[in-house]
């Protein structure tokens, strides 16, 4: 079907809101991207499309009004990045600058209570100004005698996090590099220069990954360390020589510690959240996601996370109930 180009024309120039933030398209748009193999020929079909089933070039009787058209959707667009890049910027700073006030307040907290702890009682021996590698013995169980790596262990089971920290919350393998975020993994697989989207056979499944050139040894062929939603996963070829495979995960409260099973593991407890994409969560998963953060920076911090705090409170609480009963030998669990 064609449509005249002074129609189309009117419609770029005088778009709703809507239809600049529209998505609808944006699978179909994706597939074409993938079966194109590149930027370059994408654009190259898409103009081919509108040369051979449209009116977009004859209909305007001067082809620098088509040509007009174009750039006036490419300027358009490129103001709205260029808005979101700096609104991006903008919760960044700001994100930074409450965590340095966060950081302020606890480091204030906790040397008001170091400075008003009993000195003789043993509950509030953990809370000092002192350096956190030292754990009482008792927490750290059998696991313990084979750790000598100094790393903050003994809370409940965290001295068995083990990894290599990690890069951008993932890590590089002798097979390809990986990013992640709460929501999804981004995997990136080096393959031959030149390399089309219809020369490779990539296959991704709700717990298997397999990447590789068709008729050629597999790259990639494993288990995924957790499920993913296969049907809203998907792959690109980027410049011919990369292929960019981004995975959604099934559970988005959950780091993973590697993409495949058996592969170098990351410590999930050394992971960074963004903190920019908290506005875009409901309210009850933001909530769940900043107690993981506070719980994290606290333990980091040599301090208790926000459960063992609930404790002490119920505690001397308690103790203020009953000032008739002997707390000195009472330990937190």
């Amino acid at each position: 079907p064609s449509g005249t180009v002074s129609d189309a024309h009117a419609r770029v120039s005088t778009p709703s809101c809507g239809s600049m933030a529209d998505d609808r398209f944006d699978g179909l748009y994706m597939t074409v991207a993938q079966q194109a193999g590149g930027i370059d020929p994408l654009f190259d079909s898409f103009f081919g499309f509108l040369r051979r089933k449209t009116d977009y070039y004859a209909g305007a009787g001067d082809a620098s009004k088509a040509e007009d058209t174009m750039k006036a959707a490419f300027k358009r667009h490129l103001l709205i990045w260029q808005k979101e890049e700096k609104e991006k910027e903008a919760r960044e700073a700001k994100r930074k600058a409450e965590d340095e006030a966060r950081k302020k307040r606890i480091a204030e907290e906790k040397a008001k209570e170091a400075a008003e702890a009993p000195p003789k009682d043993s509950r509030f021996e953990e809370i000092s100004d002192e350096p956190v590698p030292a754990k009482p013995a008792a927490a750290a169980p059998a696991a313990a005698a084979g750790d000598d790596s100094g790393a903050p262990a003994g809370e409940e089971g965290e001295s068995e996090s083990k990894g290599a920290t990690p890069i951008n919350n993932g890590g590089i393998t002798d097979k390809y590099r990986w990013t992640q975020t709460l929501a999804d993994v981004n995997v990136m697989v080096p393959v031959p220069e030149g390399t089309r989207a219809k020369q490779l056979d990539v296959t991704i499944a709700k717990q298997k990954l397999a990447v590789g050139l068709k008729g050629q040894e597999v790259i990639l062929d494993g288990e995924l360390h957790a499920r993913v939603k296969a049907e809203d996963c998907f792959w690109t070829v980027e410049d011919n020589k990369v292929v960019n495979i981004t995975l959604q995960k099934q559970n988005d409260m959950e780091w993973w510690k590697c993409v495949l099973v058996g592969d170098p593991e990351i410590d999930t407890q050394k992971v960074e959240p963004e903190n920019s994409q908290l506005s875009d969560l409901d309210g009850e998963t933001r909530q769940t996601v900043e107690k993981m953060m506070y719980d994290q920076r606290q333990k980091q911090m040599g301090l208790p996370t926000s459960e063992e705090q609930n404790k002490q409170d119920m505690l001397k609480k308690f103790m203020a109930q009953h000032p008739e009963m002997d707390f000195s030998n009472a330990k937190i669990c």
